[in-house]
């Protein structure tokens, strides 16, 4: 069935605790549900995300919608647009005006699922999939010590077994000091993960990850230490840390992730929602057996890709306040992923979601 119209929902709240890193904070939530909607009235659902700034007013976007990316889709089979390669050149290589590339992607492979009666997981080419375990993410370098404590006890207490914290604090010792912390608060023998989000240099991520691991601390991995296209001092570290694994990748497009596996610059790839860009990624890497990390995704919908992709190895969960925004949330239990029955990714805007725009 051919997609004939589209809805936009813009929605903006206030997030339950300030979230950021090294680098970057938030307080507010604003996001626009994108709805993608076909002849029989079925719709696929994504969601664009502002980090920092508020999105435009409602109808601004759908001016630049309407402009940028609905000639595009309109009229268009979802199972046909999914795969479509396009010829970038010139001016076609800039960013649109709305933060919509992950929200259409989203959403055309949902309507796909729907269309065809499959879980996403399934159209993904999972067959049998095996357990995928959820690592415990704070985003929590802006927390006072605390709200860190609280918020990684009640994720030990909810059966997570693996946690990842931000570092990367001007003074060192502040780094250490919440690792101290972390591993006071949760269960004995938990894996360790930390985040500089490029905090770091070559040489000084070298120096401090081992003066975390002299201190007492065994890192699963570290993630993001330095500059995203510095592969040769993503190499070094993974000769000068045998003891840790180096995960990267995040901020890369998809060809910056091929070129970073090709390089030999990480021990982990690190992706996120844009599903056709990750799928095309993932061929290579299971091809060169590279492990992959499912970073965030929005509402978890990178459980799909967690349970379809054989290189991937953990999803990391944040404990975000956007389940009101859905109907029925995609499950973790005791920090495994659960496997998704219905058709396409299996989210849809609630009543909550759509009542919280009407309160603007």
């Amino acid at each position: 069935m051919r997609i004939v119209d589209f809805r936009i929902t813009r929605i903006q709240f206030p997030r339950d605790r300030v979230i950021g890193d090294s680098q970057v904070r938030t307080d507010l939530v604003s996001i626009a549900a994108l709805e993608l909607i076909d002849q029989n009235g079925q719709s696929g659902l994504g969601f664009m995300q502002s980090l920092f700034t508020p999105m435009p007013a409602q109808a601004e976007m759908e001016r630049l919608f309407l402009q940028d990316v609905w000639p595009g889709l309109d009229g268009q089979h979802p199972a046909g647009l999914v795969h479509r390669i396009n010829r970038p050149r010139g001016g076609n290589i800039r960013p649109l005006s709305l933060p919509a590339h992950e929200a259409v992607q989203v959403a055309l492979w949902d309507l796909a699922g729907k269309q065809l009666g499959l879980p996403l997981w399934q159209l993904l080419g999972g067959i049998a999939p095996k357990p995928v375990p959820a690592y415990a993410s704070g985003l929590d370098f802006h927390l006072s010590d605390d709200d860190f404590c609280d918020l990684f006890g009640k994720a030990n207490a909810q059966g997570y077994s693996a946690f990842k914290i931000k570092v990367g604090h001007p003074v060192f010792e502040r780094d250490l000091h919440r690792l101290a912390l972390l591993q006071k608060t949760v269960r004995k023998g938990a894996r360790i993960m930390v985040d500089a989000n490029e905090a770091w240099g070559a040489k000084e991520a070298a120096v401090k990850v081992t003066a975390i691991r002299d201190a007492g601390f065994d890192l699963t991995w570290v993630e993001d230490p330095i500059l995203r296209n510095d592969f040769e001092g993503l190499r070094l570290l993974r000769k000068t840390l045998p003891f840790t694994m180096i995960n990267s990748g995040e901020y890369l497009d998809a060809s910056g992730k091929l070129a970073l596996m090709k390089a030999g610059a990480t021990d982990v790839l690190n992706v996120h929602g844009q599903i056709s860009d990750v799928m095309r990624v993932a061929w290579v890497a299971a091809e060169w057996g590279v492990p992959i990390s499912l970073g965030n995704t929005f509402l978890e919908v990178g459980i799909h890709l967690a349970l379809a992709l054989p290189e991937v190895g953990w999803l990391e969960y944040s404990f975000q306040n956007f389940d009101h925004l859905v109907d029925q949330t995609l499950s973790i239990r005791d920090g495994v992923v659960g496997i998704p029955e219905a058709p396409g990714h299996g989210l849809t805007l609630s009543e909550a979601g759509r009542k919280s725009a009407r309160d603007l």
